[in-house]
């Protein structure tokens, strides 16, 4: 599952690799996402965007990280994606 999110695409020690772990487990806590949200929200995003352009399933990339609040000065749940288009499609495919 850590692999399908990019969390541990980068070759990394195994006190790094926890770390992230642990990381990724207290966003996902605090924003109350599941993993099966997010591999929802995943197959949701690649089958838009997939009415526009073709993209690179296995280079996708979908994390939930944390962002400082420019308005609260706050740490906020950030969705991050990283989505390699291979080509974008003429016209209106759907």
């Amino acid at each position: 599952m850590f692999d399908f999110w990019g969390v541990f695409n980068r070759k990394s020690s195994s006190k790094d690799v926890a770390k992230d772990r642990l990381k990724l487990v207290l966003v996902h806590d605090r924003v109350n996402c599941s993993t099966q949200v997010l591999e929802m929200l995943k197959t949701d995003i690649i089958r838009v965007i997939s009415n526009y352009m073709e993209i690179d399933e296995d280079g996708l990339d979908i994390n939930i990280t944390e962002t400082m609040s420019e308005e609260k000065g706050v740490n906020v749940p950030m969705l991050y994606a990283n989505i390699p288009i291979k080509s974008i499609h003429k016209g209106n495919k759907a």
